[in-house]
């Protein structure tokens, strides 16, 4: 599954054009590495997302088109430190 198509079905990002935004801007790394909304998503990988207040870390637990499916378990979320 696309990057920008989980980030969209699991919510962790409200519509599909934000998650390609958030991937061009590098505010999206998939395994450690900033990814393209393309990038390919499987169970097991781990996706950050980088807020101007938040830091979110989630392992990806399954693939589904649908969301009433848990996609994700929370790895960590802290508050990023104000500049």
């Amino acid at each position: 599954m696309r990057l920008d198509k989980f980030l969209q079905v699991s919510r962790l990002i409200k519509r599909r054009s934000l998650a390609q935004t958030a991937c061009h801007n590098g505010r999206v790394l998939l395994n450690g590495k900033s990814a393209k909304p393309a990038a390919s998503v499987k169970i097991g990988d781990q996706i950050t997302l980088l807020s101007p207040n938040w830091e979110v870390e989630v392992r990806v637990t399954a693939l589904s088109e649908k969301e009433a499916v848990e996609l994700f378990e929370l790895i960590r979320k802290e508050r990023r430190p104000e500049e």
